[in-house]
């Protein structure tokens, strides 16, 4: 029997979509029919992930717990989150449920290390996944090295995250600043890029920027599919 998918989104809105339409382009299928089941909860309602590891923000797990009460209500077989830094609570919302939950940290290491043996990683993603090292501890299991971006560097993701993607400022105010940040990542010896935010592989996407990337979100989209007995396309 075919298995359902809930997602716990609203981290943001916009990378909730991303997921959702993933998942229906990477699934094969001839018609509506043959589509996965998938429950959403966008609550948008759920405290900044950043602020609460870094600076004592809001604690998002209550928000979190109230959304995944709702997919369990609905009956989804397993849970994806659309946020990268989400996943450093995960361990306190899986303790709450049975329901499996599908690691994007997880599954982007197993695909750096299949895509690109030997090669050297560079994580791009918010200050608080990076300042908690959860990616850097993913990478370690699956014995793929990486480095990290500067404090400057950061300052510019950071700007693509909040300012653009979340905050509706044009994308292409942050082109030339990402185009520089690659290009230096590049020369500090990253030989390929994963796009460690949900908000990113929208950035990389609408400016075409130039690289070789990981996609966190198309790589949750393809463990989700294959977990619910579904074929890839």
């Amino acid at each position: 029997m075919k298995k359902t998918i809930g997602i716990l989104g609203g981290m943001g809105p916009l990378a909730t979509a991303d997921l959702f339409r993933k998942i229906v382009l990477m699934t094969k299928a001839g018609s509506d029919n043959e589509h996965i089941r998938i429950y959403i909860d966008n609550n948008s309602q759920i405290p900044d992930r950043t602020a609460a590891i870094l600076s004592g923000g809001a604690d998002p797990v209550p928000q979190m717990s109230d959304a995944l009460r709702h997919l369990e209500a609905c009956g989804a077989d397993c849970i994806i989150m659309p946020c990268n830094t989400a996943h450093y609570f995960l361990p306190r919302l899986q303790e709450q449920t049975r329901v499996p939950f599908i690691s994007m940290l997880a599954e982007t290491a197993k695909a750096c290390a299949l895509r690109f043996p030997g090669k050297t990683a560079c994580v791009l993603a918010t200050r608080g996944t990076l300042a908690s090292g959860l990616y850097e501890r993913a990478l370690e299991a699956e014995g793929v090295s990486c480095i990290l971006p500067d404090e400057a560097q950061r300052d510019v993701l950071m700007y693509a995250i909040y300012d653009c993607v979340k905050g509706g400022k044009p994308l292409e105010t942050v082109r030339q600043p990402m185009e520089a940040l690659l290009a230096d990542l590049s020369a500090r010896g990253a030989d390929y890029f994963i796009l460690g935010c949900t908000e990113l592989p929208i950035v990389a996407q609408e400016l075409a920027l130039p690289g070789d990337f990981i996609d966190p979100t198309s790589e949750l989209a393809k463990a989700a599919i294959l977990f619910c007995g579904y074929e890839l396309k």
